[in-house]
């Protein structure tokens, strides 16, 4: 695949917890240059993004309930309007994992529809962060998802016991069927490990090491 565009299926990340505003500043930079489908920052660093984005074609993307996907439905909703309100364009929200493993699908489900229905319209990746789950706990979350009207589902925080594997990401793409869209994120930091998962059916990558990744793609 040639470097334009494996760039466009990225969402050059930055989510690390002592991430500056220069160093979020150059991850900014380094998506204007390579043509990145967005940035990933966390919510203290969306101001400054979209300051630097603004009208390049580089969306501003921010996570919601991030990494624990524990905080109340409330305050997933209220962090979701508040992104959008400060120019994010993409949210990244965190399942109540707890709920999923303890089988409260009605819980599940009325705290992803509850940042489903805060975005209003905004696209929403739903994180089911898969290192946790069982194949039939994978297949629920992708199910309650996509009943949500979420736009995306999502393996991985990067902050969990594991990433994005291809089984999983196969695993979701039969549950999610073409209505819905999948991001793989997690581990993946060279050229094999990207391309393996868009050859699996992933449609996005969350990456920190994008620049790493396209020094292997074709021209």
């Amino acid at each position: 695949m040639d470097k334009k565009t494996l760039a466009n299926k990225l969402d050059h990340t930055i989510l690390k917890a002592a991430a500056t505003p220069e160093q979020v500043k150059a991850v900014c930079l380094e998506a204007m240059e390579i043509g990145a489908a967005s940035v990933c920052i966390n919510p203290a660093n969306i101001k400054l993004a979209k300051s630097l984005l603004d009208g390049s074609g580089v969306k501003v993307c921010t996570v919601v309930g991030f990494p624990l996907g524990a905080n109340t439905t409330e305050t997933k909703a209220f962090e979701t309007r508040d992104a959008i309100s400060k120019g994010a364009c993409e949210i990244d929200m965190v399942i109540n994992i707890g709920a999923l493993l303890a089988g409260d699908e009605e819980t599940l489900l009325r705290d992803i529809q509850a940042v489903v229905d805060a975005a209003d319209g905004v696209l929403v990746k739903v994180i089911i962060e898969t290192c946790y789950l069982s194949d039939s706990q994978k297949r629920t979350a992708c199910l309650l998802a996509k009943q949500a009207g979420a736009d995306f589902v999502k393996t991985s925080t990067g902050f969990g016991a594991g990433g994005a594997t291809v089984s999983d990401i196969r695993l979701m793409r039969d549950v999610i069927g073409e209505d819905m869209r999948i991001k793989a994120s997690g581990g993946i930091r060279d050229y094999k490990s990207a391309m393996d998962m868009l050859d699996a059916s992933a449609d996005r990558l969350g990456v920190s090491a994008s620049m790493a990744i396209l020094e292997e793609a074709r021209p």
